[in-house]
């Protein structure tokens, strides 16, 4: 099938993230191998490892009998992050064994570590395909393929339902799309209120950097050259927020500076510290390895309220004007267009600490937008977590999208709680995780909870 990405390679923008990553060292490509399968995975599956050629590793999962069943599923799996450090097999490992359930569920499972650390949606969109031709060369075609996606991943899953689609006569190599806990709309929206947090954080705290260290834009993340490490941040952090500490331990000056980022930024205490991670290394990542230096986030305009002095506080935080170029590379390497004709089913977290649900709706609008509204179904849960959801739900979801596929029974929230209830006896063994989907909640729109940009 011919690949689509090469009708952008053209585009000076795209290159920065997207076709430019292929330059990234290959080392010689090695066949499924077996390998024991972690736990939770049941023993009876078999599972191998490998390495795809252009730099990632991968894992693969196949439960028992998967190979003789006529209606055999593959789920591939695109995981969040991103890390910014190299490609580790370790990495799809830890899926693996988080999201064991789905063969449980009896369906194989396969999942790439990304060819580099670092920001690149398009590029880890590639590897997940790569990946799913490298199964079906061993293990041959299967009779449905879902893409999953997991918080960054699930933009990733959204680009590749995109990027692959139908193309001059050929069938797209995945029949279904299901997002969960989804960084979605774009990593210019989606990052915007880091930027933010950095600018609050520093009107508050001066410590990032501090007054008698090298002087930097924020949007830069951290000078290449620093030698700031993430136990320096946490500790100045603590310092100045009192994080890490009981409540009852801190300052009621740290108490008030904590109270204000978090108000102002509209972010959970207990996610303070690894946002402010992110807006670190990521953004070092992102702007300076993946953007030529250029900023794609900016703040002129931004109206921030929740403190004791807005007033104060909008006159004294840093301001910043984004780099046009910088946001339409960002925007053409992660931004989804909505065009798929993939049956889309979707389950966010209403008290998501790291993604937050309100990007659910921005995703809606695109989808809207681009006419294929109808083919999106998304549901919520009563969960405050972000890296995984329960045991039951997950099986819920694959089980649904593929009765829309197969039968053309498109599922509703209503109906995936239901689903999710019936499959708790099997899946739900110890009782702790239950199904938290809510029907009636829908998620109110990214510019309630993230002030908007300057266009």
């Amino acid at each position: 099938m011919k690949n689509p990405l090469s009708r952008l390679a053209a585009s000076t923008a795209f290159a920065l993230l997207g076709a430019a990553s292929a330059m990234h060292a290959q080392a010689a490509p090695s066949g499924p191998k077996p390998a024991a399968c972690p736990s939770p995975v049941p023993e009876s599956a078999r599972c191998y490892t490998g390495e795809d050629g252009a730099g990632s590793f991968y894992w693969i999962a196949i439960p028992q009998g998967w190979t003789s069943n006529a209606g055999r599923v593959l789920v591939m799996h695109a995981h969040g992050g991103p890390e910014t450090g190299p490609p580790k097999l370790e990495r799809s490992e830890e899926d693996l064994k988080r999201w064991a359930v789905t063969v449980k569920a009896g369906y194989a499972w396969a999942a790439s570590t990304y060819r580099r650390g670092g920001y690149g949606v398009t590029m880890a969109a590639e590897d997940t395909e790569r990946l799913r031709r490298i199964f079906v060369r061993h293990f041959g075609q299967p009779h449905r393929t879902l893409l999953h996606g997991q918080s960054y991943g699930a933009g990733v899953a959204a680009k590749a339902a995109e990027l692959y689609a139908p193309a001059g006569g050929a069938k797209s190599p995945y029949d279904g799309l299901l997002l969960t806990s989804g960084v979605l709309g774009g990593g210019n929206s989606a990052y915007d209120f880091r930027l933010d947090l950095r600018v609050v954080y520093q009107y508050v705290c001066r410590n990032h950097p501090r007054p008698d260290e090298p002087q930097y834009p924020l949007w830069m993340g951290l000078p290449l050259d620093s030698k700031l490490t993430r136990a320096d941040l946490a500790a100045r952090v603590k310092e100045c927020t009192g994080i890490g500490l009981p409540a009852a331990q801190r300052t009621p000056e740290q108490a008030a500076r904590l109270k204000t980022i978090v108000s102002v930024v509209k972010i959970q205490e207990r996610s303070l510290l690894g946002h402010l991670t992110w807006a670190t290394w990521l953004f070092q990542d992102l702007v300076q390895k993946r953007l030529e230096g250029r900023n794609p986030f900016g703040n002129i305009g931004v109206v921030y309220s929740g403190s004791a002095d807005d007033a104060a506080l909008n006159a004294g935080v840093l301001r910043y004007a984004a780099d046009p170029q910088a946001k339409g590379a960002l925007a053409a390497d992660s931004q989804p267009t909505g065009r798929t004709a993939l049956p889309t089913v979707g389950l966010h977290a209403i008290d998501d600490p790291t993604a937050f649900v309100e990007l659910e709706n921005s995703y809606r609008r695109i989808r809207d937008a681009a006419g294929t509204g109808d083919l999106l179904v998304q549901s919520f849960s009563n969960e405050r977590e972000h890296s995984y959801l329960s045991d039951s739900e997950y099986p819920a979801l694959f089980a649904a999208l593929l009765d829309w596929i197969d039968k053309g029974e498109k599922p509703t929230p209503e109906g995936l709680a239901q689903r999710c209830k019936a499959l708790m006896p099997r899946y739900d063994t110890d009782g702790k995780n239950g199904c938290h989907i809510q029907p009636a909640w829908q998620p109110p729109a990214l510019e309630s909870r993230v002030p908007s940009r300057a266009p």
